[in-house]
């Protein structure tokens, strides 16, 4: 298992490439999540990010770059790996990194965010990304002990409105915070210009998923401009 000095430095300043598919998609398979990983690292990701064990599991064997797991459960609320026992089950398929909602929610099992990061980092050698929806979030999973804090859930927590493209603001304020960890800028992150602000504003990695790996929503916008 690489360190956490080591794979903080491989993200650093890098693309990590979101690879996921809704349920009844036709891509929606281990294997075949597995191969679009591998084509985005052959593209220059530094990092993908996957959903579900089987996904991790599959993607760990056609990849040697860091892979963030997560476990999406729910349709409502904190769904982002709610409980620890999901995170845990994240870490053993394989995970460097475990994304886990990072708001200031109640979570599913009872249990603190703080309490969550830390029996992860007691049992696991997996780093912890927090999904933040706001600063206050950021600020308390930084106090929870998460190593990555990201704006994945900016606009989607009623905290703040959603922005057209990545909350800049969201992501500089988190940076002039000086919270000591490593920020990630994630969410509607849709063109390369967009991607370079939000390094820009401040982070040190950028996602980017729906734009590079779900063809169902790119085939949507190019068939709308068409249609006009």
């Amino acid at each position: 298992m690489l360190s956490k000095t080591e794979i903080l430095t491989a993200l650093h300043g890098r693309l990590i490439v979101s690879v996921q598919a809704y349920p009844g998609e036709p891509m929606r398979d281990p294997k075949t999540m597995a191969q679009i990983a591998a084509s985005a690292v052959t593209g220059g990701a530094a990092a993908v990010r996957v959903q579900g064990l089987g996904d991790i599991q599959a993607t760990r064997s056609a990849v040697e770059v860091p892979v963030i797991g997560l476990w999406k459960d729910g349709r409502e609320g904190v769904v982002i790996t709610p409980t620890f026992q999901h995170a845990y089950a994240v870490a053993l398929a394989g995970s460097h990194i475990v994304a886990l909602d990072g708001t200031r929610r109640e979570r599913p099992d009872g249990l603190s965010l703080a309490e969550t990061i830390g029996r992860l980092h007691d049992r696991t050698n997996a780093l912890v990304m927090a999904d933040c929806g706001s600063l206050d979030d950021a600020l308390a999973a930084a106090d929870a002990g998460a190593d990555i804090i990201g704006t994945t859930l900016a606009g989607y927590t009623g905290e703040r409105g959603a922005t057209d493209g990545p909350d800049l603001e969201l992501i500089s304020d988190i940076r002039d915070a000086g919270l000591g960890r490593f920020l990630v800028a994630e969410g509607r992150i849709h063109s390369p210009a967009q991607a370079a602000a939000a390094r820009e504003a401040g982070a040190e990695a950028v996602v980017v998923g729906t734009a590079i790996t779900h063809p169902a929503t790119i085939s949507s916008w190019f068939a709308e401009a068409v249609e006009g």
